[in-house]
This record gives C-alpha cells, structure tokens and sequence, in this order.
C-alpha cells in the first residue's frame, strides 16, 4: 500500500510517527508532505519519516486573507506530489488533504481534535471518507465522524507508546532531584489563534522571576520574542524532539498554550494553561481537568498562585502520576488506531478487533 501523510505542525509529526514506523516496518510504502514551520522539518528529521516539503509558513500573526493567500501558492506541490506518489489512503486534516484527496481520487481520513477550526473543518468535511477525532469533541461532523475515547496525543504519549530516554536531566544539566519547571510561551500565530492574546510581556516576567523562587525555569518561547538576559531562567534549547522526555520530568508545566498543557497532563505532570482572551471551551481540556491532571485560569494572578502552590506540594507528583496511570492508562492507543485505519484503506467497515471496537459513530456518542 501506499500512504500519504500531510504533517504541517510538529505536533502532526508527533502524531503520525509511531504509526509511519509500524506501516513502513509493515512494507508499506509512506511518504508525508510538510511544509517549514517552526521545527517541524527538525523533528521529521529526527525520526527519520520520509518526507517532501511543500511550501513554508513563517511564525508571525496573519489574517485569513493572508492564510488563502499562502495555501493558494502551495496548492500547485501539493496537487503534484500527490498525484505523482499515487496513494492508496491519504492522513491530514484541513484544505491540505482535502485538495490531495480530491486529485489522487485517493480515500481521506480526517484525524482532528477539539480546536476551534471551523473553516479547516467547513472546507475539507465533504471530501473526507472518514473523520476520527476525540469523544470530547462537541461538534458532529456528520456520517463519517467516529469517535474513540482519547486523544490526539495518545498517539505518541499512551504508556503502551511512550518511552522516555531516562537521560534528559543530563542535558537540561540540572541534577537527579533539582526541581524544575517549563514555561511555554505560545507565538499565537496559527489561523485559530488569530487576535488572541496570553501572557503580556510584564506577566511572562512576573511569572519567571516568582517560579525561579521555588525552582529552576525553563523557557520555551515559540515567538522567540522574550530576552533572558535579566531574567532568573534559562531557555529550553534541546532538540525539539525530547520536549517530552523534558516535560515528564517537570515538576510543572506552565503554558498560554494548549498542544503543550495537554501532552504534560497525559505524562502525569501538572499542566497549568493560561487562558488570557481565549474564552473558546476545549473538550479535550474539561476531560483532564475532570481527571484532576490539568487546570485552566482565566486571571493570570490565579494561574500564577497556583503554580507556587503546586511547587511547594510535596506530594504533587505522586498524584498526578496516579491519575496518569489510572486514567490515561485506559484510553485507546491511538497508534494501533491509526494503523488499523490506514491498512483497511480508510474504511471503516473493513476494520476488525480491537480496531473495530474503539471507534463508535459521534452521532451514536451524542
């Protein structure tokens, strides 16, 4: 079989490449389709996918019209690399596997989230044969929608999946019991992130300066806006590709991101999300604050408080590492998931097993 994968974000990276792995071991013939954005390039790299860049994206805030503007120009690669790899099922989400999908007359399978894309969604809902996302989604996106208890993120952070590299502390430099926190500042510069505001610079320097009181800080500015120079931190500069090895051992992630906030909550460790102007409700968050490994603030003085609270917990982290191992524990492997999908062509009456079991139609989940 032949397999195309459109990856436009690191997170989509981290999402397909166990999967991409298992298909190729399998003898399959994958290829994914990426465009250069932020580490995206990097991280496909690391793991060793095979990839082909379509056209690039720059990390700085645009409007809608300028989004058209870029896809338009990046059709034309799409459309031809589609068409010139022939494949037999196509992954993606968004115009991007639509369009592919629509050319190479090949099947589409739509994996997405709860994010508030609704013109992704509008736009590519009549082409896909089949849409997967979390039972947490709120919206039915029509016949071909199946759900599965999870997340995205169980694609690479399911304990059945993730495997930490048992050195990152090394890197970081900090020693075996030295606490320390991530902070993410998110650059907001994704379509659903158009006029939205997190933390204003007075705030990220506020919140360095009180965390440094209680533990070593890491910044991860996506923006690369924020200069450390007088600040009690040190920025987060690893390989992009052990975020994770990095955010388990965390005592605490602190973001105004959500990708971030939810894959440390799915690790066991507490993930504090600054909501600032975002007042859209995430399913996927609501989920993990209900299992008690995650929180949301509206008020940055209350996600501030709560951060030195949690820090001088002792017990914190045995908390959340139980919740983590009886919740997370039993969601789908969304890999398996994925796997399964992509063998049976995008059909899901083709499906079998375990397979079979973990998608139920979102109409039936209403």
């Amino acid at each position: 079989m032949r397999i195309l994968v459109l990856a436009n974000t690191p997170a989509h990276v981290h999402l397909y490449r166990h999967a991409v792995d298992r298909l190729e071991r399998a003898g399959h013939d994958v290829l994914v389709l990426t465009r250069e954005y932020a580490c995206t390039t990097d991280l496909l790299d690391y793991f060793g996918m095979p990839y082909r860049v379509y056209g690039r994206h720059e990390t700085d805030g645009y409007s809608r019209l300028g989004f058209v503007r870029e896809l338009g120009g990046q059709f034309l690669t799409i459309g031809l690399e589609a068409l010139r790899f022939d494949p037999d099922v196509i992954f993606g989400r968004g115009p991007y596997a639509a369009y592919a999908g629509t050319l190479s007359r090949a099947p589409v399978v739509l994996v997405l989230d709860d994010e508030p894309g609704d013109f992704n969604h509008t736009v590519s809902r009549p082409f896909a044969d089949c849409i997967i996302s979390p039972a947490v989604t709120r919206r039915d996106l029509g016949d071909a929608h199946y759900t599965f208890d999870g997340f995205k993120e169980c694609a690479y952070l399911h304990p059945e999946v993730f495997e930490p590299t048992g050195d990152v502390r090394e890197y970081l430099d900090v020693d075996p019991d030295e606490p320390y926190v991530i902070v993410r500042f998110n650059a907001l510069d994704a379509l659903h992130d158009t006029d939205l505001e997190g933390f204003r610079p007075e705030q990220r320097r506020d919140l360095i300066e009180r965390l440094s009181e209680s533990a070593t800080v890491f910044v991860s500015d996506e923006g690369g806006e924020l200069d450390l120079r007088d600040l009690p931190a040190r920025p987060y500069d690893l390989h992009p590709a052990l975020i994770h090895d990095a955010m388990a051992e965390a005592e605490l992630l602190v973001a105004d991101t959500g990708t971030m906030a939810t894959e440390a909550a799915l690790l066991g460790t507490p993930a504090f999300r600054y909501r600032g102007t975002d007042d859209h409700e995430y399913g996927e968050f609501r989920a993990l604050e209900r299992a008690g490994l995650a929180e949301q603030f509206d008020a940055y003085d209350a996600v501030r408080d709560r951060s030195l609270e949690i820090l001088a917990d002792d017990g914190a982290s045995d908390r959340w590492e139980r919740r983590r191992r009886e919740y997370v524990g039993s969601l789908v492997n969304l890999t398996d998931l994925l796997v399964a999908v992509a063998e049976s062509r995008g059909s899901i009456a083709r499906l079998e097993g375990e397979a079979k079991r973990a998608l139920r139609p979102r109409s039936h989940s209403l």
